[in-house]
């Protein structure tokens, strides 16, 4: 399969889940991003089209991103999924100060696994109820 098929079988999941997951101003939704070195999170509320809160692992500071890597030692692969968390429990609290508690979870496409679950995960601790 190339890379082209790849692609454009994540973007038909997406058009796939994007059908059923709607946000709306009681239930926003929480939508993620996943690229190959970063990890993106927005809060969107689709009745109005407004982003309501976003966080990035690119938002957060240098000094916390090395502490997150050095409690995650091994591999890369743990500390990206160390940062996911990180940027779900971010998203979570920008969240909670515009006023929302409760959010429909929009994984885009991919797969429930790493570090979208990561995320995920890290949005509950916050306080974020699915």
């Amino acid at each position: 399969m190339s890379k082209m098929q790849m692609g454009s079988a994540r973007l038909r999941r997406q058009r796939r889940v994007r059908a059923k997951v709607k946000g709306s101003g009681e239930r926003p939704r929480l939508s993620v991003f996943r690229s190959a070195t970063h990890i993106y999170a927005q809060i969107i509320d689709d009745t109005t089209g407004k982003t309501i809160a976003a966080a990035s692992d690119m938002s957060i500071d240098k000094k916390e991103k090395d502490a997150i890597r050095k409690g995650q030692e091994g591999s890369e692969r743990k500390a990206k999924v160390a940062l996911a968390f990180a940027v779900g429990q971010q998203v979570a609290e920008a969240g909670k100060k515009k006023g929302v508690d409760a959010v429909v979870f929009d994984r885009n496409g991919f797969s429930y696994t790493g570090r979208v679950a990561a995320l995920a995960d890290g949005a509950r601790s916050a306080g974020l109820k699915f």
